[in-house]
């Protein structure tokens, strides 16, 4: 049966790459003569039948707009009573022949529930800043969280030289640590923390010392979902995914009264947060995104549904949408080998101020 209509919709937190990735789904879908509707603010808008269309002249411009032009929002149908019914429905009453949708592991997941247990006909394209699903290389929206981290992470570099201060720099990342990660490195921090593994603070406070001591300031990067067995045992509040919700977590508060206690020097911190979700989207991330967004055109094109695009080398494959929400890519041991390789030194080498 030939592919006439799709929706498209984006869930979870919003991310720079989304909007390239919209435009490509409607702009190859286009060629084919099929119309696309967009769904408002992800799986609830899907639960609410409420879409708008998308042409190509929609979608022209937005290839360098940060965000999601359709909106979204973390609704899981299966929370809500008769979600899923509703859902597909929902298929019906739009008269859809496929749905594209664009998220992390949550998004996906629905996803690929309603592809397992109702048949629904749908197709996933990986978006998450974090870059923490497994069945891909890389996800659009982390070579940008990265790289405004980065950028934020030298200037407090640069402020923290003038005041002779210990500059502490609290990024995203809930359950994997590669923005942390990726920004340590580029940013020559002189220590990261990770999710991965609870802080050593002794560790962290020598290395600390020891890099202020040659070049009167030292970089601390760390993840906003770090272990440093301190909560006092506070009540967690959830969202309907069942994760923590991080917005008052004070990682980097918590971090420079722990530092200040251990190493005697002033600390300050920053705390970047949504910063690194807007905003225009890094050649690679509109690059990744569009070719992602044409590749799930074609999988709907093709009827290869409940499969989701995957950045495998250089290439876009399919991949199953079970396969890639099975489980988290987080921070291997071959990475933090290399990141206490990079700060095994401490603070050795001087650098004038």
């Amino acid at each position: 049966m030939p592919v006439k209509r799709v929706a498209i919709l984006t869930g979870g937190g919003d991310c720079p790459g989304l909007n390239p990735a919209i435009r490509g789904v409607v702009l190859r879908l286009a060629q084919e003569g099929v119309e696309c509707l967009g769904v408002r603010e992800g799986w609830k808008g899907m639960i609410e039948a409420k879409a708008d269309p998308l042409a190509p002249a929609d979608v022209a411009w937005i290839v360098g707009k940060g965000g999601t032009v359709l909106g979204t929002s973390r609704t899981n149908p299966y929370k809500k009573e008769g979600g899923v019914d509703k859902v597909a429905q929902t298929f019906k009453t739009l008269k859809l022949d496929a749905l594209v949708a664009m998220g992390g592991e949550d998004t996906l997941g629905v996803a690929a529930k309603l592809f397992g247990e109702r048949k629904l006909p749908v197709v996933g394209v990986p978006k998450t800043m974090d870059n923490d699903l497994s069945a891909t290389d890389y996800t659009f929206g982390f070579d940008t969280a990265a790289t405004v981290a980065v950028d934020a992470a030298e200037r407090l570099r640069d402020t923290g030289l003038s005041h002779r201060r210990v500059m502490v720099l609290e990024v995203m990342g809930r359950h994997a640590g590669w923005v942390a990660l990726f920004t340590g490195i580029a940013a020559a921090a002189d220590y990261v923390c990770l999710p991965e593994r609870p802080v050593d603070v002794k560790d962290m406070a020598a290395k600390v010392k020891a890099a202020f001591a040659a070049r009167k300031t030292a970089l601390v990067v760390a993840s906003e979902a770090v272990d440093l067995s301190d909560d006092g045992g506070k009540k967690k509040e959830l969202d309907e995914f069942g994760h923590e919700v991080l917005k008052d977590r004070g990682v980097a508060e918590r971090l420079t009264a722990v530092l200040q206690k251990e190493t005697g020097l002033e600390v300050r911190s920053a705390v970047i947060g949504h910063i690194q979700r807007g905003g225009a989207p890094t050649l690679f991330d509109r690059i990744l995104g569009t070719r992602v967004g044409v590749k799930a055109a074609e999988l709907v094109l093709a009827g290869r549904f409940g499969d989701m695009v995957a950045l495998r080398g250089n290439d876009v494959v399919p991949v199953s949408l079970k396969e890639a929400t099975a489980k988290l890519k987080t921070v291997d041991p071959a990475w933090l080998a290399l990141l206490d390789q990079l700060t095994a030194l401490g603070g050795k080498a001087k650098v004038a101020a």
